[in-house]
């Protein structure tokens, strides 16, 4: 049947009219703030990051769930930098400036994320950045969410120091700016702590690095010298799994010469054989194993998300929940997503972690975490064996080296800088080192 004019017109404006409604119980298709995901889905830190895409999205999804954030719906924009560092800059200018996107959620290494500093300085622009670091760094468009090397490599060495009785130590790391930094600053930590120079190792690899025969018999050596050595390791991606196997292939036993990782947690235990790491350690800030109704209920959605109670949980994961949930408060005690209202209002944000506890967004952009050291048992999982009594403040500049033990960062008026020398008085720049 053929429709008259008329007809037509009543049937669009009902249809018009039924949308709306629809909308109205839910949101505007066209009315949303944009989340950008900025995390390498393919290439060799793809092992490590694609899980944290899926926790955004989860993230998100439950977010919108709770009615959105200022009445809109969040709308996930999500790119990937393929592990090219290089590649990071532009999908973020592109989130940015093509998507626009009200915030970005990404970056593994630090290479990653220096390459990205400039965009988001240019284009005034927010990123959360989600993983442990080396610190020496304060940018007002950023907030790590991850771990400074005070809430990580120091007290990861404190343990092994007082708790183990090293007295050897190796820093073996990947070849690039966040081993290379806090190698540095380990160096200069237990120098500080009588430490001889002679029992340092310092030992880089590039990434992906596969054959560890020579390194490990080389590590093997260095710690038959009749005291107790142990491997500090900022080994990222996937080449910790042929490193482990070497170890084990030598006959290296964690009660030998234990190895305390920063960058190996649940996810990258998933699916491999774990044997051969039964044993060592990693220093994070959480760990699934953690008992508290706040893990055990995002665990739940977790794994209702995903459909497969299998799939773990880490560290990076509670600090992109710690660093999502922060941004949504700041947006609504702001009362917008305008990056500078934002970050006047982020500061001082307490959220919930998945210890038990509360973070909160301190002056400098970094926040209040506790820190744990787990032991890897069979399953893939961590037995916590030693934990800081409470939260641990992140600190941006190191107390260990000459350049930096002078500096602060306080983003908040009057002051507004990422490197104040408090000898000095003065603001030494924008605070990127």
């Amino acid at each position: 049947m053929k429709l008259t004019s008329r007809a037509s017109g009543l049937l669009m404006g009902a249809t018009i009219i039924a949308g709306m409604m629809s909308a109205g119980q839910s949101f505007a298709a066209e009315d949303t703030i944009k989340v950008g995901i900025l995390h390498s889905l393919s290439g060799t830190m793809a092992i490590s990051e694609t899980t944290l895409k899926d926790a955004m999205l989860m993230l998100i999804e439950e977010q919108n769930k709770k009615g959105g954030l200022l009445g809109k719906k969040l709308e996930a924009v999500v790119v990937d930098p393929a592990s090219d560092w290089p590649l990071f800059a532009e999908k973020a200018r592109e989130l940015i400036s093509v998507n626009g996107v009200d915030a970005v959620f990404g970056c593994w290494t630090s290479v990653s994320r220096k390459s990205v500093l400039p965009v988001f300085e240019e284009l005034n622009s927010l990123l959360f950045y989600p993983v442990q670091y080396e610190g020496e760094e304060s940018q007002r468009n950023v907030f790590y969410t991850g771990a400074a090397p005070n809430q990580q490599a120091i007290p990861a060495v404190d343990y092994l120091m007082n708790e183990e009785g090293v007295e050897r130590w190796v820093l073996a790391g990947t070849d690039y700016v966040y081993p290379q930094t806090t190698n540095k600053i380990l160096k200069a930590y237990l120098v500080s702590k009588g430490v001889a120079e002679e029992d340092i190792m310092i030992n880089y690899t590039p990434f992906g690095h596969s054959d560890w025969q020579t390194i490990v018999t080389d590590i093997k050596n260095f710690g038959s010298a009749g005291k107790k050595t142990a491997v500090v390791s900022t080994i990222n991606g996937d080449a910790n799994v042929p490193f482990y196997k070497e170890l084990a292939n030598q006959g290296i036993k964690a009660e030998d010469i234990p190895v305390v990782a920063f960058s190996v947690g649940e996810e990258e235990l998933a699916g491999i054989d774990t044997g051969p790491l039964v044993g060592h350690l990693a220093a994070w800030n959480y760990f699934q194993s953690v008992e508290s109704e706040a893990n055990a209920a995002f665990i739940e959605t977790w794994h209702a998300y995903t459909g497969n109670d299998k799939r773990v949980t880490n560290d990076p994961m509670e600090a992109h929940y710690i660093g999502f949930n922060m941004w949504v408060k700041a947006v609504e005690k702001a009362g917008t997503t305008d990056a500078d209202a934002v970050i006047d209002a982020i500061v001082g944000v307490s959220v919930p972690n998945l210890s038990g506890g509360y973070s909160t967004m301190m002056p400098n952009h970094h926040i209040t975490k506790p820190v744990l050291i787990g032991e890897i048992q069979d399953d893939g999982q961590f037995e916590v064996v030693w934990e800081t009594p409470g939260l641990v403040v992140g600190d941006e500049w190191s107390d260990f080296l000459p350049d930096s033990k002078d500096l602060i960062a306080d983003w908040r008026a009057p002051l507004s800088c990422g490197n104040f020398n408090v000898a000095t008085g003065k603001c030494g720049g924008k605070g990127i080192n």
